[in-house]
């Protein structure tokens, strides 16, 4: 893998003066370009062994592109926020909007290589980080971003002398740490971990490319050039970026289906109701006050028909809950911002620390709904939205999110009684509007997305919770039932014993 980077590249001065004025316009012109397109962001990883110039080649990056439009991220050691949420979590947040060049200095491959090296990762829970990190990329680039990825390379003797003629020269010396020495001692290791991860990620989407790091001019030309030949052809491509990756779901043929199964007959009496609801608001709150919760986090995502009642049913929940412990999402059309980050960016924001609970009213699924029934997003778009959902939950359960997603369903009459009323209350008009009459007459699109979308992303991690709706005291008393029983199946405790038989 490395062994074309240790031949002794080297660009003399005089080329070097020849070719750099020409290349410093030609890569201004492309970020020009880049801006005015604003279609696409490009993400650059600066990754490599100590004294390979990966901090030199930044700045020499810095100089030749308008740095207004550029944004260095550099990874050390994650922050205590950063640890009590999802690894990929800091990397989500610092993705450059569309238009925009983003470097990453220590990248999402810094930490997985680095434990390889000190032995805290067996070589299976490498490779299935290096899965995890092809299929985030992959979306990434599915969303259109350009990614390029550098590993800047030295030989162990060239690192040798390269650290020693960095520590001779003093406007370089603090540079070298004793840290650097240290890792040269490791080198081996290095050597082996790095070349198996750039193996297992050296993607047709996101290849690796290697760069001899020993002659500075000759390292800076390379990716001077690589970056303006990369830019240039993605320029110029006009093709679609986006391509289906599963056909439609196959309509079922006898019309049986996970909402019309439901049985929207099934009620709750008021004393029931209110016994009901009195027992599991107490138990959710003994359960989010509960010393091992402080490890976990909540993550609720509330999705259902128009007028199901998803609001009622947040209300009993926060009843329950600290105002201090839990935030509540309302999702809408994407901001300007938003628009301009993959899809599942503004989710991720908002991913609650340990011992916090997140509620999202509406979620990441209006790409397979509301934007797939309306022609908002391509069908390659909300094809591809599955996998990239899937893998998203996956990776909240792994670092110990609890998610519990719920689909309220009433039938087209009952939403049409709660329609009407709506318009005639006076404080319930706000809910109402010309938006939610349209969809009635979309319903039959929308019925097939909702069942399409249940039998893609209900998985053993982050199951869905078909909530019979029709009468909003059954739904509500439901819904808390199956929070706290999640609750505590993940935190391995015991259902409390039951004093009496419930009626």
């Amino acid at each position: 893998m490395f062994e074309s980077a240790e031949l002794g590249h080297k660009i003399s001065k005089n080329t070097f003066r020849e070719e750099e004025p020409s290349l410093r316009a030609a890569l201004l012109d492309a970020q020009f370009e880049l801006r005015e397109n604003g279609k696409f962001p490009v993400v650059i990883l600066i990754s490599g062994v100590d004294g390979a110039g990966k901090g030199e080649t930044i700045n020499v990056l810095y100089e030749w592109m308008d740095p207004r439009y550029l944004s260095t991220l550099a990874f050390s050691a994650p922050t205590d926020e950063e640890l009590q949420r999802p690894y990929m979590w800091r990397f989500w947040r610092a993705l450059p909007p569309k238009g925009r060049v983003g470097i990453f200095a220590g990248s999402w491959y810094s930490n997985p290589i680095a434990e390889r090296i000190c032995g805290q990762l067996s070589k299976g829970d490498l490779d299935q980080r290096m899965d995890q990190i092809n299929r985030f990329e992959a979306m990434l680039v599915n969303e259109g971003a350009l990614v390029i990825k550098f590993w800047f390379h030295l030989s162990k003797e060239g690192q040798k002398e390269r650290l020693k003629a960095l520590e001779k020269d003093p406007r370089t010396a603090w540079r070298v740490t004793k840290e650097s020495w240290d890792r040269l001692k490791t080198y081996d290791k290095l050597q082996e971990a790095a070349g198996h991860v750039l193996r297992m990620t050296n993607t047709p989407w996101a290849p690796w490319v290697v760069v001899e790091g020993t002659d500075d001019r000759y390292r800076s030309l390379t990716v001077g050039k690589i970056v303006l030949d990369a830019l240039q052809n993605r320029l110029a491509d006009t093709r679609d970026q986006n391509f289906p990756v599963a056909p439609p779901m196959t309509r079922k043929i006898d019309s049986l289906d996970v909402l019309s199964a439901l049985d929207l007959t099934q009620k709750l009496e008021k004393k029931a109701y209110e016994t009901q609801l009195a027992k599991w608001q107490g138990r959710l709150s003994e359960l989010v006050r509960h010393p091992d919760f402080k490890k976990r986090s909540l993550i609720l995502a509330f999705e259902g028909s128009d007028a199901a009642g998803k609001g009622g049913s947040i209300r009993r929940i926060t009843a329950a809950i600290d105002a201090r412990q839990y935030q509540i999402v309302p999702v809408a059309a994407p901001t300007e911002e938003e628009r301009a980050q993959p899809y599942m960016w503004r989710f991720w924001r908002h991913i609650p620390r340990v011992g916090r609970v997140a509620i999202f009213d509406r979620t990441w699924y209006g790409r397979v709904l509301v934007e797939r029934v309306e022609g908002f997003c391509s069908e390659a778009d909300w094809l591809r939205a599955y996998t990239e959902i899937n893998d998203f939950e996956h990776e909240l359960h792994g670092d110990g999110a609890i998610v519990i997603k719920f689909w309220l369903q009433i039938s087209d009459k009952e939403q049409l009684r709660r329609f009407q009323e709506r318009e005639k209350i006076e404080f319930k008009r706000f809910k109402i509007t010309a938006e939610d009459w349209r969809n009635r007459e979309k319903s039959a699109a929308y019925h097939a997305a909702v069942c399409d979308m249940v039998d893609r992303t209900s998985t053993s991690t982050a199951p869905w919770t078909l909530v019979e709706a029709n009468d909003k005291s059954f739904a509500r008393v439901k819904i808390l039932r199956t929070i706290c029983e999640r609750i505590e199946r993940a935190l391995n405790l015991d259902k409390p014993q039951e004093k009496a038989k419930e009626k």
